[in-house]
């Protein structure tokens, strides 16, 4: 407890915060959720690993506004950029208690977003053509994780696949969302971030005001990323500062919890996840 948890020099030279949440137990009962907040400070100057700072009990605005408000003014006009996924909570959070610093919204949540309208669109045709849900022979079916697939990254024969898919007319709605998909995808990996954020700003401003009729989930993806197009673009001017290693950390704190078959106590588990995550291991082993 002293050594983790009530150390404040931990929280020491955050200058890229990020945020997302986490299930620490699977019961009826109680808060599962917890609020993992993370120091990604390292990842974006090149310097080392993602550092686990603290993990709170719920997973809400208030609860991460309320740790915010916690650490004091000099601490948080010390932070620069806050990388988080697609829950507004967080984003208003940021918003109120850190205003100069930059909310962005990471790569891999705009793409789950691509990828989700995807699926559901592809489900959608499958019902309205075929009146069932998808089995192991239907060409949309079969083509479901190909359709996901960059198109830098698809084999000869995934493009063949993909290509005799959508040589049938009834599979143009499908098609339609996966052009758009692809582009998001092309434009993170531009290797100059001004070409990718100028393709993902033309994207958007296609897809938030021109969308064809009878696409319910190009219209619905189309919002949310204009919604949301300051924290996207924001990537592009801060390149590192994607939540990955969040989500990263995230993996590894399921695995502690999987091998230890559970935790009851969350002071328990949030001291453990410290010592997991190695960001005490100087100071609880000082180099002689």
């Amino acid at each position: 407890q002293r050594l983790l948890i009530d150390d404040p020099t931990r929280f020491n030279g955050v200058k890229v915060l990020g945020v997302d949440e986490h299930v620490w137990r699977h019961t009826k009962s109680g808060d599962k959720y917890v609020t993992v907040i993370v120091d990604l400070t390292p990842v974006k100057a090149g310097t080392g690993t993602a550092r686990l700072l603290d993990m709170i009990p719920g997973r809400s605005k208030a609860v991460f506004k309320t740790w915010l408000a916690e650490r004091g003014e000099a601490w948080k006009n010390n932070v620069e950029v806050v990388a988080m996924d697609g829950f507004t909570g967080f984003k208003s959070a940021a918003a109120e208690e850190l205003p100069q610093a930059v909310e962005v919204l990471d790569p891999f949540h705009v793409v789950k977003l691509g990828s989700e309208a995807l699926d559901q669109a592809r489900q959608r045709v499958q019902r309205e053509q075929y009146g069932r849900r998808g089995r192991k022979d239907d060409p949309l079916y079969k083509c479901r994780r190909t359709l996901t697939t960059g198109l830098s990254l698809a084999t000869e024969k995934q493009k063949q696949r993909v290509e005799d898919l959508f040589n049938v007319a009834k599979h143009e709605p499908v098609q339609l969302v996966w052009s758009v998909y692809q582009r998001m995808v092309d434009a993170y990996r531009q290797k100059k971030p001004e070409i990718g954020k100028w393709a993902m700003e033309q994207l958007i401003n296609e897809i938030g005001t021109k969308v064809p009729k009878g696409l319910p989930e190009l219209k619905k993806l189309g919002g949310t990323l204009r919604r949301r197009k300051p924290d996207i673009l924001a990537y592009f001017d801060h390149i590192g500062s994607s939540n990955g290693p969040t989500e990263a950390l995230n993996g590894r704190l399921e695995h502690l919890r999987g091998i230890a078959l559970g935790f009851t106590n969350l002071a328990h588990y949030i001291a453990r996840s410290l010592l997991e995550t190695g960001g005490f291991r100087s100071r609880l082993h000082p180099e002689s």
